[in-house]
Formats: C-alpha cells, structure tokens, sequence
C-alpha cells in the first residue's frame, strides 16, 4: 500500500481541470484547466483581479475550489491538502517572516518548524546560498526590499520542497536584485524544483520555460513565449519621427488597427488583419517625417491586446 506522503512519479506536478472559485456572488476563477510540468518555470500573467493569487492558494490547498478537480505533486487538491502544502513552498506577494527577528532567527525558526535535523547548520547553508552572510544578523525589518526577498525565498526552499510557488515576488525590487533572483530561480530548476510564478514583468515572463495568460477568471493561452505571441495573431509595425506620438489618436480610430502602444521614442501599430492594417497605414506611410519598420509582435504587445479582448468580471 503507498503512503500517503509518497505521491506517485509524474511528469506533471500540476494538473488541475475546471477549477472554480467565487467570493460573494463573483466568480474570481472560472473553470480552470492548468498542467506543470516537473522542472519547469511557468510563468503566469494576467491583470491584477485576474483571479492568479486565488489559483496559487488552491493549488497549495490554502483554498478548495468551489467546483472542478486534479493533482498537485500528485495528490488531490480536494483531499489531500495537508501533503501538498508538505512539499510545496509559497511566496507570498507581503513579506510574511518575522520582521523582529534576525535573519538566522527566522530561517532557524522556520527549519524547527519543519523539524529539520540540523536547523542552526540548514540555515547557515541557505545564508551562503544566496549570499546572505555578512548580514545574517540583520533584523528582517530593517532589510530593503532586495534583501527580504532573498530572505523569503531562503525560507520557502528551506525544507526543500519539489514545487515552489511564488505570488509576484520581486513587485518593487531594483532591476539588480530582480536579476540576482532569477537566476538563483533557474539554478534550483535545473537541480529538478518545478516552479509557478505570477509576475507583472514582461522581462520576467521570457525567462520562463512557459507562460500561461489569465484574464478575469479565465485561463485564455498558455505555451512558451513564441507560441502564446502567435496565437494572438497580430501583425505589427513601429513608427517614428518628430511628434509621433501625436498620431496615437488619429491611428486608433482606422479600421484594420487594434491597438496602438507607445514604446519610447515610437509606436507600435498592431492589427489581427494584415491586409486592414496595411491599408489603414497607408496614407501615413507617405509622409515623409516619419519612418515605418514592420516589426514582430511583443510580449507586451499581447498582453495589451489578451486584455482589450477581455470582459472584466467585476463588471
């Protein structure tokens, strides 16, 4: 007979169908269907109130879905909660140790929490890990916003989980420290941690091996970044010149051009229909002041355009 604590092998560490979520009449999640596979970093997008946090907390058995079914780590999501939150760790998007405690305190704490053999030598190792020493005495509360993310992240691998699931963790840290974050990410994938991450970060969103884009409650694509830009099919140009960004207005109004973005200095110009939008250009492609490259789509560019096509459910 196995142990309920020994999931079986599986390829997927999450593979949930239809999962449904409401708070007070407004369903935060709508139906559903997610799969991860083992060693993987997948990305999930999605505007804030898309319903991506509520998904995190009934993947980690934090929340029961209303309606709908499937595995984490290949125990069921509905009745097996307990051994699920046993091997994941979740990163919260607020700071959640002790902010009166030193940096060793916490992530001993956390180890007898755990009942880590060892806790004072684990907590060391996941000090030099992430580069923490020097500062180990440090009370967590008088750390700037790169350092108790290194923190926290030393916390949720602490007790060496098989998924870590991570709710926008680097949401107002500098672009170093985000970096430095990332490929500590990637490192422990490449030792075998499968992990799921919503972010708001375009940037971010590329260096997962896949991306899944929620809007509203809905799940709308998901596949690697290639594949999801494509599925939106858009075809795009950038303009630039003197004033160009005076144009914006005029070019929303043609028919053929679904969106328009400013991207510094110029604009991307996108449209679903080639054959629309190269004749909605056209009469502005003749001036001479302005100068127009067919470009490939953007990662932003769809996440624009996922949510232009989005019904908000709090309407």
């Amino acid at each position: 007979m196995t142990s309920s604590l020994s999931p079986p092998s599986a390829e997927l560490v999450i593979d949930v169908k239809n999962l449904t979520k409401s708070f007070n009449g407004r369903v935060v999640v709508d139906s559903l269907s997610l799969s991860v596979r083992k060693g993987a970093i997948h990305g999930f997008l999605g505007p804030n109130g898309s319903g991506k946090t509520t998904t995190i907390r009934m993947l980690c058995g934090l929340l029961t879905p209303d309606s709908g079914s499937g595995t984490c780590l290949g125990y069921d999501i509905l009745t097996q909660s307990d051994s699920i939150r046993r091997r994941v760790g979740y990163m919260t998007q607020k700071f959640s140790l002790y902010q009166d405690l030193s940096i060793r305190e916490n992530l001993e704490f956390v180890a007898r929490v755990y009942n880590l053999a060892a806790p004072r030598q684990k907590a060391a190792a996941a000090i030099e890990r992430l580069g923490l020493g020097g500062r180990e005495n440090q009370l967590a509360g008088n750390l700037s916003g790169g350092w108790k993310q290194r923190l926290a992240l030393g916390a949720c691998i602490l007790p060496e989980p098989d998924l870590l699931l991570l709710d926008e963790p680097t949401a107002g840290v500098d672009p170093k420290a985000r970096r430095e974050f990332w490929s500590e990410i990637h490192a422990l994938a490449a030792e075998g941690l499968s992990v799921l991450v919503s972010t708001h970060y375009m940037d971010e969103a590329e260096r997962c091996h896949e991306i899944a884009y929620m809007a509203y409650g809905k799940l709308l694509v998901r596949g690697t970044v290639e594949e999801v830009i494509a599925s939106t099919g858009l075809h795009t140009w950038t303009v630039s010149g003197p004033g160009v960004h005076k144009l914006q207005a005029d070019l929303e109004q043609r028919r053929g051009i679904d969106m328009v973005a400013p991207f510094g200095t110029s604009l991307h110009v996108c449209g679903r229909d080639d054959a629309l939008l190269l004749d909605a250009i056209a009469p502005f492609r003749s001036r001479q002041d302005l100068v127009w490259t067919p470009s490939a789509p953007t990662l932003e560019d769809t996440f624009i355009e996922l949510m232009n096509r989005s019904k908000d459910n709090f309407q």
